[in-house]
């Protein structure tokens, strides 16, 4: 083995899940989230010796969200017909509320342009900041509010039918 794999193969399999189900989240799609997640763990691989001291994780997730967004921009060219779902889900719940749960979220999120479901999952997933969600996804920090600010509007509306565009009427 060589010197530092035994270190990567610890690290890829404490990260391998948390990444898989942030694609998932990413794409909606379980067969693109493992391809996107081993695809940024085979990168992170090779950068290995350059990126193991300062934080893998980050690389590592910047890394998968490039490779996204290479495929939002190029046309889909196969369809995967496994059925999709949140992979790694902890025993011991409600399997029913954690369905009705994961659709929901899995619908409102399908609802958001590629851009805008980026920013949410990386602000409110991941947690990072809004300079960090602009540097990741190479795009201003204020192209960061605005689209976080629309996608939650429309998760907002997604979450709560009674409310009506402006102008409706009961």
């Amino acid at each position: 083995m060589a010197r530092g794999d035994a270190e990567f193969a610890a690290f890829a399999g404490v990260s391998f899940p948390r990444l898989r189900r942030a694609a998932f989240l990413l794409t909606g799609n379980a067969a693109q989230a493992e391809d996107a997640a081993q695809a940024a763990l085979v990168k992170t691989y090779a950068a290995w010796r350059r990126v193991h001291r300062q934080d893998p994780y980050a690389y590592t997730r910047r890394v998968m969200v490039n490779h996204l967004k290479d495929q939002w921009r190029r046309p889909v060219r196969e369809e995967a017909y496994e059925q999709e779902r949140i992979p790694d889900r902890p025993a011991g719940r409600d399997v029913a509320g954690d369905v009705t749960q994961q659709r929901w979220l899995l619908d409102a999120l399908g609802k958001l342009a590629p851009r805008e479901r980026a920013v949410v999952v990386l602000r409110h997933f991941f947690d990072l900041s809004e300079q960090q969600v602009a540097a990741e996804l190479d795009i201003a920090v204020g192209s960061v509010k605005s689209l976080n600010a629309r996608a939650l509007g429309k998760l907002r509306v997604t979450l709560d039918p009674s409310t009506e565009p402006l102008g409706a009427s009961r």
